[in-house]
């Protein structure tokens, strides 16, 4: 018995981040790059990882292909949720949840004795993209990082 819960440990693990990867992938081509956005799609997937969600279908995928009986049904489940990952690829619907997931109205940021009033677009590890409604353009924003010296 625990040679079946680490196998569908690894097996869940496996198929949802190949889910993960192409929902990342619609994201990252159909909201960042279309906002100009200059992210990697490595540091856009490891900073947007949702740890109870990818856990719930590592349980999901890995009860479907190791202890479920009927291959055809954890078949059918997995084409299914690659199929809805897969909408992100369609770009109005990649953008539609990037905007849901990334944007937030009504911000105003202080910085340097200037107050930027707009939406946040996407807020990253080292800067924030800003769309400001006086330039009418999405400026970038650096986050002041606090270094530690030994």
């Amino acid at each position: 018995m625990g040679t079946k819960l680490v196998t569908a440990f690894i097996t869940g693990v496996f198929f949802t981040f190949f889910l993960d990867f192409f929902f990342i992938l619609g994201l990252f081509l159909n909201y960042i790059q279309a906002q100009e956005i200059d992210v990697y799609y490595n540091v856009l997937f490891a900073d947007n990882q949702n740890i109870f969600i990818y856990m719930i279908g590592v349980v999901i995928f890995g009860y479907l292909f190791i202890f479920l009986k009927n291959t055809k049904i954890a078949a059918s489940v997995f084409l299914l949720s690659l199929i809805m990952v897969n909408l992100m690829q369609i770009p109005s619907i990649g953008k539609y949840v990037g905007i849901a997931l990334f944007k937030k109205d009504n911000q105003i940021i202080n910085k340097d004795k200037h107050q930027y009033i707009g939406h946040i677009v996407y807020k990253g590890r080292y800067s924030v993209w800003f769309y400001d409604n006086e330039l009418k353009n999405i400026i970038e924003i650096k986050l002041q990082v606090q270094k530690v010296v030994n």
